[in-house]
């Protein structure tokens, strides 16, 4: 009766995550600096075992784990299979960046915790589990940020952990409100008692834990640390943070937001969130002239178009295949877009990309193909999610959210264009840098899977309904 309940062989994929970082992690210390690529193989080894595992995981019927503490149904294994494609083109990444570095293994071990710890909050369907997923997710990415041991890289770490540990106390009075007024911390039991339950107490521990999960998904009010990490660590770090845990983290506060009563006023914290990260986001994202932070602030504005769906939870069935198409496309389109500055690492300013074209003009697409994509224009993966996150809201009752949405992509039509501009234009001193293999490889590869999920998104929609 116990292994039914248990279950554990359900978990294969995060299991391969955690037992994965543990042998690269314990491997680096017995491999030597310059076979330290092998690490990185067996890590690339892992993610691809996991979207195996994911993919035929999922055609079998939804189940749960640990004594339904643990969902395994669409959500997760979409999440699986993104956080491990996520994370494979981040190794790539790191190959040409970190190859032969003192933390090289290490390095890749953080991204697999880091990755293990992001799924786990997608899955969670207990407070407890929750919290699990949370730390672990956090506490790499503070020493992965580090990682580069520069005055900026260290500022960004500090900044990071100490707006963690203040959100993460959010999270955790959340949790025990949660459970406090109810005396459990089960997804299926709060959905039962938290009706009879103080409204006021319930709408507070609801704002408590979505808060504390907006420091993963680096949404309005805990984004601070986003643009800082993004402009400091080194890119590997930086594609990390602004893409895997966000799959993790919108994911679970689209669970949470399932099982609140329709009483408490969660839609409009969740509504609110969305517009100020939109806002915020690509207001500051305007101003910017290193591409690196700008990179920053515009994922603070596509994690404000993510909650959209968010908010339309149980009003809208379009809700949760649209928070999935649109993380599918978010996260090849995000990867692309920062795999760019990866290939050209001395050109962080804005005017430093003149000419680039002429020199790079695969590059150039790719960097055309993701900015555009992350504007929401077609047939790119991002245009899909928009359009379907836009008509959720609509479905929802949410009509304003959607022209929200609207609004807020031509407004960021402007800021991107600022960097397309100068590609096209002759370059004023020298010919830009010859940039390296692959990562023209990994932006060309993200971007074309992102032209690839546009146009065969009845698919990958069908495939996120379940």
């Amino acid at each position: 009766m116990a292994s039914e309940m248990m279950r554990a062989h359900l978990l294969l994929p995060e299991m391969l995550f955690a037992g994965g970082a543990l042998v690269v992690l314990v491997g680096g210390s017995f491999t030597p600096r310059h076979r330290q690529w092998i690490l990185r193989v067996v890590a690339a080894a892992v993610c691809l075992a996991v979207i195996i595992a994911a993919a035929i995981a999922m055609s079998y019927p939804a189940n749960t784990a640990f004594d339904d503490s643990y969902a395994v149904d669409t959500a997760t294994g979409v999440a699986r299979i993104l956080a491990a494609v996520g994370s494979l083109l981040v190794l790539a990444l790191a190959g040409e960046e970190i190859a032969g570095a003192a933390r090289e293994s290490d390095a890749y071990a953080l991204l697999l915790f880091a990755t293990a710890g992001a799924v786990l909050l997608a899955g969670a369907t207990d407070l407890l589990a929750l919290v699990v997923g949370f730390l672990l997710a956090s506490i790499p990415l503070y020493a992965l940020i580090g990682l580069v041991g520069t005055g900026s890289a260290t500022e960004a770490m500090l900044k990071t952990y100490l707006l963690g540990a203040l959100f993460g106390i959010l999270l955790l009075l959340g949790v025990t409100l949660l459970s406090g007024v109810t005396g459990t911390t089960t997804y299926t039991e709060l959905a039962a008692r938290l009706p009879d339950a103080p409204r006021a107490v319930v709408t507070a521990a609801a704002v408590a834990v979505i808060g504390g999960l907006m420091f993963k998904a680096g949404g309005v009010p805990a984004h601070f640390w986003i643009p800082d990490a993004a402009q400091g660590s080194m890119v590997t770090a930086a594609t990390f943070l602004t893409t895997v845990p966000k799959i993790g983290a919108l994911i679970a506060v689209h669970r949470l937001a399932g099982v609140l009563p329709e009483g408490s006023e969660w839609p409009a914290v969740v509504a609110a969130l969305a517009v100020a990260s939109m806002l915020l986001g690509n207001l500051a994202a305007y101003w910017q002239t290193d591409v690196r932070r700008l990179l920053g602030w515009s994922t603070v504005s596509q994690v404000g178009y993510l909650l959209v769906p968010i908010v339309a939870t149980g009003r809208s069935d379009l809700a949760q295949p649209s928070l999935l198409v649109y993380l599918a496309g978010y996260t090849v389109t995000n990867v692309a877009a920062f795999a760019v500055t990866a290939a050209l690492p001395r050109h962080r300013e804005l005017t430093s990309w003149r000419g680039v074209a002429a020199t790079s003009p695969w590059l150039s697409a790719a960097l055309v193909v993701a900015l555009l994509g992350l504007v929401g224009t077609p047939p790119t993966a991002v245009f899909v999610g928009k359009f379907t996150t836009a008509s959720a809201a609509w479905d929802g009752g949410f009509a304003w959210l959607a022209a929200v949405v609207f609004a807020n992509s031509v407004l960021s039509l402007f800021y991107y264009l600022r960097w397309l501009v100068p590609l096209y234009q002759p370059w004023a001193v020298a010919p830009p840098d010859r940039p390296g293999r692959w990562s023209v490889t990994v932006a060309v590869g993200s971007a074309s899977l992102s032209l690839v999920v546009g146009v065969a998104a009845g698919l990958v929609w069908r495939t996120a309904g379940g």
